[in-house]
């Protein structure tokens, strides 16, 4: 079923979109500074402000294009509704909230705030199979927050005299980063922590939700989850690591590693067997989220590698996604073995479907080339040997089977006579190049990256990475 979608709304989305990067970018101009005692805007707030506000503007954008003057599957929709627009909006507040926190449970407060907004967006008209996986991801959601809720007050009962409301991430502008916080309640709930925002980013064993929330919602809203919540984590991840690494690198950096390691095996194995597009976008998702774990693992070295590769990867999950709910709704389906020549019938689509997967797999000239060849100089250099191999490895097997899969759909023919040949194409508007700009403005950023990064972000780059280890 289709109907004719007028633009409205995803205006307002694509205008508040322009005026948030502008303020994200302002920032890069901004001395570190407290906004209060409860915010902060430092390297790693300026860094991932800018980068959630760009994939933000080029998902609204890409929502607001296709509606005028072309039909849309039902199923499809994305904020046209005042409901929708406003749980963005709130989605996107919160993020921005849960990035310039500056203590652990008030960034913690705005990103379940994130999940709650979220929830509801994923549930698309007249699909039930979404309804269930709305509930799933929040079930999910809730478990892993509250597992790092839980390590918070781990940490806040072995500090002596000190309770949650204590645990500011920078207290005083003279105190460096990191502190110590000793004992065996800290470790303890470091592990629930780290364990906690690795289900969030979808790492095993607690990634359930990720493959079936990434296939069900709306292209728009995966493009969300996958490219601004994932980042939103990552940051709360890497607070973490900044301040409490010292006297607990071991643990750390064994249940990083090991997290990650499941993750690249689960990961790999599920994108062998599936033949869903979308899922076997998640699963690659998961795999890039088991590298980055092992990166921040490793600590020392890899920083910089970590932050390039994942500053790259919310790039290309946006485009993939997007373009994915492009080809969907152009051929009715998500079957791998059932869509054929996207070259073809969608020329555009079928090079970013091209360009994407590329980037995917870690190919140059892109920046996720470049972080992932840091992530794994950085397993030499710290002699985990083993790991390094196991990473290589999966690594290597999860890209044959991808390009397996997915180069077909490219420049495969069209077989219908074959019973799992695609359908029909049904004849929607024509594709036109303003409303692939959002994709190709991804595309030439993570070309920047991987060949040149200009001089002030390569500085903004270095300095976060420093406070993860980096000499």
């Amino acid at each position: 079923m289709t109907e004719l979608l007028r633009p409205g709304r995803p205006r307002v989305l694509a205008a508040a979109g322009v005026v948030g990067l502008a303020a994200a970018l302002s920032l890069g101009f901004v001395a570190p500074a407290a906004l209060g005692p409860y915010f902060q805007i430092d390297a790693t707030a300026r860094l991932f402000l800018a980068l959630i506000h760009m994939v933000f503007l080029g998902i609204a954008y890409n929502v607001w294009t296709r509606l005028p003057g072309s039909e849309v599957a039902v199923e499809d929709r994305s904020f046209t509704t005042a409901w929708q627009v406003g749980l963005c909006f709130a989605f996107l507040a919160a993020a921005d909230l849960s990035i310039l926190a500056n203590h652990f449970v008030g960034g913690w407060v705005a990103l379940e705030a994130t999940s709650l907004a979220a929830a509801p967006l994923i549930v698309r008209p007249g699909a039930p199979s979404s309804t269930q996986a709305s509930w799933r991801y929040f079930l999910f959601s809730s478990v892993s927050l509250s597992l790092v809720l839980l390590g918070f007050l781990c940490i806040a009962r072995g500090m002596t005299g000190q309770g949650l409301g204590d645990l500011f991430i920078a207290p005083f502008s003279a105190e460096p980063l990191p502190r110590e916080a000793p004992g065996s309640w800290a470790t303890l709930g470091l592990g629930l922590i780290v364990l906690g925002y690795g289900a969030k980013l979808g790492l095993a064993p607690l990634y359930m939700w990720l493959p079936e929330t990434y296939q069900e919602a709306p292209a728009a809203v995966t493009s969300m989850l996958a490219a601004i919540q994932f980042n939103c984590t990552l940051v709360g991840l890497i607070r973490v690591l900044q301040v409490y690494r010292v006297g607990h690198e071991a643990m750390l950096s064994g249940e990083l590693v090991g997290l990650g390691l499941a993750s690249l095996a689960l990961a790999t194995a599920s994108i062998i067997a599936t033949t869903n597009l979308r899922r076997l976008l998640a699963y690659a998702s998961i795999l890039h989220g088991g590298i980055i774990a092992i990166g921040l693992g490793i600590g020392a070295g890899a920083g910089f590698g970590v932050l390039l590769y994942a500053v790259s990867n919310a790039f290309i999950k946006a485009m993939l996604f997007l373009t994915a709910g492009k080809i969907e709704a152009q051929y009715g389906t998500q079957s791998t073995t059932a869509i054929r020549g996207v070259i073809k019938g969608l020329p555009y689509s079928g090079l970013f479907l091209m360009a994407g997967t590329f980037a995917l797999l870690g190919f140059p000239p892109f920046g996720s080339f470049v972080g992932e060849l840091l992530i794994l100089s950085g397993l030499v250099r710290g002699g985990y040997l083993l790991t390094f191999a196991s990473v290589g490895f999966l690594v290597t097997v999860s890209f044959v089977a991808t390009g397996r899969t997915v180069f077909p759909m490219i420049w495969g023919e069209q077989d219908a006579s074959h019973p799992g040949g695609a359908p029909p194409m049904p004849t929607l508007a024509p594709q036109t190049f303003v409303s692939f700009v959002p994709k190709l403005l991804f595309l030439v950023a993570l070309v920047v990256l991987g060949l040149h990064l200009p001089d002030p972000v390569n500085a903004l780059f270095r300095q976060v990475a420093v406070t993860l280890g980096d000499p």
